[in-house]
């Protein structure tokens, strides 16, 4: 004898809609009073959520980005947050879902968000020597593979270096930046000037004298004959030059200066073509064993006299401006007539 509301006669009804249920019952065609109504609310399920990320949501260590969901209140992350937005700074799959009236939407679309590590600092190597001559050139190689990014500009993993400078790398790599590797140093020194050689005096000279020869480099000379004095004195014939090192690095060799050392000729020797004692109105010829360059004690330049007095005769050579030592002396005799 039920009669509900909802116009069913069971004694259960199910109900799954808002409204007022009541029921009275017809027993034996009699009619109860109808009963206190039983007031049923079904409350919405709360509208799946979406997420909206405040920038990018790939990012480096120590950046972040903020997620925020659509659903102003009761919201439940999948970090435990509560919070209509959340910071995040690590990297994962972040959803949210909505708890309104008791009710629970479903669970979000997922954001991914991804924090690519920092790259490790580079470290420079050298193809050999960092200091190095005009015209030398070191190759420095950064640990990096790729992404390289070098203080002169260059994005290679090598760099050839010609000039003095200090030279850096630091390394990106999806989009995340390296801390700058130590620099390294590198020293292009110059190469000296060719030095000029000037000499103290004539570099054609006899045997026993000498030239000083001047470089006109003020240090680091090295001679063809093993000085390293900014001058050098010469006793001997030869070939001379000099070059300059200085920080290491060799100038060209100076245009070489030819120093001529010509000997002491030996004294003459002088032959008599005859007797050395003879009388008044005869000579003798004296001769000397050299044919040019001689000059006698009497003046003469030839290589032969006629004597007819009495006296001590002498002689000496000269050859290519050097002197000998005096011949021994030849004394002629000269007996006068007698009366």
């Amino acid at each position: 004898g039920f009669n509900w509301s909802t116009g069913a006669t069971t004694q259960t009804i199910n109900v799954n809609t808002s409204g007022s249920y009541t029921v009275f019952v017809v027993e034996l065609g009699c009619t109860s009073a109808v009963s206190t109504p039983v007031v049923v609310t079904v409350n919405p399920i709360p509208a799946t959520p979406t997420i909206t990320a405040s920038g990018a949501t790939t990012f480096c260590p120590g950046d972040n980005v903020v997620l925020t969901s659509s659903g102003s209140t009761g919201n439940n992350w999948s970090t435990g947050a509560t919070t209509q937005a959340i910071t995040v700074s690590a990297g994962g799959s972040y959803t949210v879902f909505v708890v309104e009236l008791g009710c629970t939407s479903a669970v979000s679309l997922p954001t991914v968000v991804t924090v690519n590590p920092t790259p490790p600092t580079p470290t420079i190597s050298a193809s050999g020597p960092t200091t190095f001559c005009a015209g030398d050139s070191v190759t420095l190689t950064s640990s990096g593979a790729s992404g390289n990014n070098w203080s002169n500009g260059a994005t290679t993993q090598a760099i050839n270096v010609l000039n003095s400078g200090s030279f850096t790398v630091y390394v990106v790599e999806l989009g995340c930046t390296s801390a700058v590797s130590l620099p390294t140093v590198v020293t292009s020194n110059p190469i000296p000037p060719t030095p000029t050689i000037t000499a103290s005096g004539p570099t054609t000279f006899c045997a026993g004298d000498s030239v000083v020869l001047n470089s006109s480099a003020g240090s680091g000379n090295v001679w063809s004959n093993g000085a390293t004095s900014i001058s050098t004195t010469i006793f001997a014939s030869g070939t001379y030059s000099v070059f300059e090192v200085a920080l290491g690095c060799t100038s060209a060799t100076s245009t070489p200066i030819v120093v001529t050392v010509n000997p002491i000729p030996a004294a003459p020797i002088i032959t008599p073509l005859g007797p050395t004692a003879f009388c008044t109105g005869d000579s003798v010829v004296l001769s000397s064993n050299y044919p040019a360059g001689n000059t006698w004690s009497t003046g003469a330049n030839t290589q032969a006299i006629t004597v007819n007095t009495a006296g001590i005769f002498t002689a000496f050579v000269v050859e290519l401006g050097c002197t000998s030592a005096v011949s021994l002396p030849v004394s002629i005799t000269v007996n006068p007539t007698p009366p």
